[in-house]
């Protein structure tokens, strides 16, 4: 049976029974005040009015006959007993005569009796209706009791059966939900009733054997993947945040939350270009996704304000792809960024940049005195050498120099990693910055009988460069050509004109840079192996530093055993 035919039949039973209760009290009271009223009305009125007459009879004055006459009147319309008419009419007969015979004592006392036999029979009366009274009182109290006895026992079986029938299903219900959400999916709910808690366990079966298979489906394990990855990647000390093909942020960690100052609830779901209006460094963390092509990205350190200090993070972005089925290309699916904290090798390379350029201050005064010397020993008013102290002394002399020009490029190469490059950029003649650095390589290419083959136009917009920087990165470069190429040979001087701006050529014709070593070239202190020229391998990587200050460029272009093409490229002056 079902629950809810079960409440409608316990609870309208009681209803029906309360209905019963309440009728039966109502009737039972009715009858007893009609009897009562029927005492009243009928019996005691007769009581009074013979009562009243017995007195008037007593007087025997003409008021007193006149309310002994409307008295019994009165009884004339009381008449309800049996015999009672015979004994009122009687009484009538009797007074009858009595008022045209005052002094009979005979036809009085008839009266008296028919008087006394009116009153018996309302006694009598009224103790009979009492007696019914009785009854009517006694059978209300069996019927009352009964049906209160039956309200009680229904109301007391629904108390203990109806409270268990629908808890104990419930908290069995409540247990086997606990045991799913504990990926106990093998739990199952047996009711054996078909009424709703059966209906009930059915559907709970049902749901708890798909939640079973779903478990052990490939998917379930791939969404536990999921919140594993998601784990560890919350759990990682730098800062990571996920974007999508629409550069939606998708997930972002602790770390991240932290330094963007932003919860979950601001980020996760948001697009990252609408937050960037309001947030500097997600701004700057996306600014360049988009233009960059290559898979992986690494920018220069960024200064983060972040845990009360300041620190320095190196971002990389990785952009995700994979290549759809029955596809060629690979398609973009989002992009992550990682921050690595770099803070403490920022620290250590500040102070190497500060030992360096105070070891290489502190060098240039003992070798400028050195080479003053050397050019005292040179003048032969302080007496002449002997050939053997003459190659020494050349010896000496080519060391100093090679000395003074190492600490020359190491001081500026602090000054490119403190990032305190100072320039004076300028509109400048470039046709005299090229001229400049080739009179002062004109000695060493001289040496090697290596000849300079300029290619430039007649005329030349000036140039928005630092004059003494750029003048440095020429010689640098035709010096490095010098080095580099074989006796008796050509280098080729281009100067091109772009739009926007001026492009100068130098190509030498030495054995050229192997393809491996290529994309090195530009890095600092690296040197192709095997490579017997001299040389600290920063000058290739300051005059990126100085071109790219200066809002240039510089490439190199090469062909192993063919000779190498460094170019570089300055803006023009408006």
């Amino acid at each position: 049976m079902k629950i809810k035919t079960k409440l409608t039949l316990g609870v309208g039973l009681l209803f029906l029974l309360i209905i019963l209760l309440s009728s039966l009290s109502t009737w039972y009271v009715y009858k007893l005040k009609s009897d009562t009223e029927n005492v009243l009305v009928d019996n005691y009125r007769t009581l009074e009015y013979s009562r009243y007459m017995l007195l008037s009879l007593e007087s025997m004055s003409a008021d007193a006959m006149t309310k002994f006459d409307e008295f019994l009147s009165k009884q004339e319309k009381n008449i309800t007993e049996i015999n009672e008419k015979e004994v009122t009419q009687n009484l009538r007969n009797h007074f009858d005569l009595f008022r045209n015979n005052k002094t009979d004592e005979d036809i009085k006392s008839n009266i008296r009796k028919d008087l006394f036999k009116l009153m018996d029979m309302n006694m009598l009366s009224i103790r009979r209706k009492s007696e019914m009274a009785k009854e009517t009182v006694n059978s209300a109290i069996f019927w009352i009791a009964v049906t209160g006895a039956s309200c009680f026992l229904i109301a007391f079986t629904l108390l203990i059966n109806l409270p268990s029938n629908i808890a104990d299903p419930i908290q069995e219900l409540s247990k086997s939900i606990k045991q799913i959400a504990d990926k106990n999916y093998s739990q199952r709910v047996h009711f054996e009733s078909n009424n709703e808690f059966g209906a009930l366990a059915k559907s709970f079966n049902v749901m708890a054997q798909k939640l079973e298979e779903y478990n052990n489906s490939n998917l379930a394990k791939i969404m536990m993947e999921k919140r594993r990855v998601e784990t560890l990647i919350d759990k990682m000390h730098d800062p990571v945040i996920g974007l999508d093909e629409n550069m939606r942020i998708i997930f972002a960690n602790a770390e991240a939350n932290q330094i963007l100052g932003l919860s979950d609830s601001e980020l996760i779901g948001f697009q990252s270009k609408d937050l960037a209006l309001k947030n500097d460094l997600l701004r700057a963390l996306i600014i360049d996704i988009d233009a960059v092509e290559t898979e992986v990205t690494k920018t220069k350190p960024i200064r983060i304000f972040a845990n009360g200090k300041e620190s320095y993070f190196e971002k990389d972005i990785q952009h995700i792809s994979f290549l759809p089925t029955g596809e060629n290309s690979p398609k973009i699916i989002g992009h992550v960024i990682l921050l690595k904290n770099v803070t403490e090798y920022k620290a250590l390379d500040s102070a190497k940049t500060n030992f360096i350029a105070t070891v290489s201050h502190e060098f240039k005064t003992p070798i400028a005195s050195i080479k003053m010397s050397l050019q005292l020993l040179e003048n032969e008013q302080i007496g002449k050498l002997n050939p053997e102290q003459q190659k020494l002394l050349e010896s000496i002399n080519d060391d100093t120099s090679r000395l003074l020009k190492i600490t020359g490029e190491l001081l500026n190469m602090t000054q490119v990693e403190s990032g305190n490059i100072q320039l004076s950029i300028l509109p400048a003649n470039l046709l005299e910055i090229l001229q400049y650095a080739i009179n002062a390589t004109k000695t060493q290419a001289d040496f090697k009988q290596i000849k300079f083959e300029i290619s430039c136009p007649e005329t030349l917009p000036q140039v928005l460069a630092d004059s003494e920087k750029t003048a440095w990165i020429l010689t640098n470069l035709i010096s490095n050509a010098i080095r580099y190429s074989y006796e008796n040979s050509t280098i080729y001087l281009t100067v091109l004109e772009t739009p926007k701006q001026i492009k100068i050529s130098i190509k030498d014709t030495g054995q050229g840079i192997s393809p491996e070593y290529k994309d090195k070239i530009f890095n600092r202190y690296f040197r192709i192996p095997g490579t017997k020229k001299e040389g600290t391998g920063l000058g290739l990587a300051i005059s990126k530093e100085f071109i790219e200050a200066q809002g240039g460029q510089i490439s190199v272009e090469s062909e192993f055993a063919a000779g190498s093409t460094f170019s570089l490229s300055l803006n023009k002056s408006s």
